[in-house]
């Protein structure tokens, strides 16, 4: 066959492989916020072992110390730092319009 007429010709592209967020020499323990803190996202909530492109037994591992350092309020359980602002803001407006109605 005339390698003209191929029709599916796969490119030899190289990629890079993506190193591992979790190295041989790190510790999974509930007292390594920098290494658990990475496994979170911005709400609070624990990230899939998609997202994180980690092994079965290391997701395990990430869960149980977030939990155990959730238990010892080393971490919190939501982050709402958004929420509390827009409260503040809720109640500055109600109390302003209060006034307005009662003058």
């Amino acid at each position: 066959m005339d390698k003209s007429k191929r029709p599916f010709i796969k490119s030899k592209r190289s990629f890079r492989r993506r190193l591992p967020p979790i190295g041989s020499g790190d510790r999974i323990d509930y007292r390594n916020m920098s290494l658990i803190s990475r496994f979170i996202s911005e709400q609070g909530k624990i990230l899939s072992r998609r997202v994180n492109r980690l092994t079965l037994k290391q997701q395990r591992l990430i869960t149980i110390a977030i939990k155990q350092a959730r238990i010892l309020s080393l971490l919190p359980f939501l982050n709402n730092e958004k929420q509390f602002e827009r409260t503040e803001s809720t109640t500055s407006t109600r109390t302003a319009s209060f006034r307005t109605k009662n003058k």
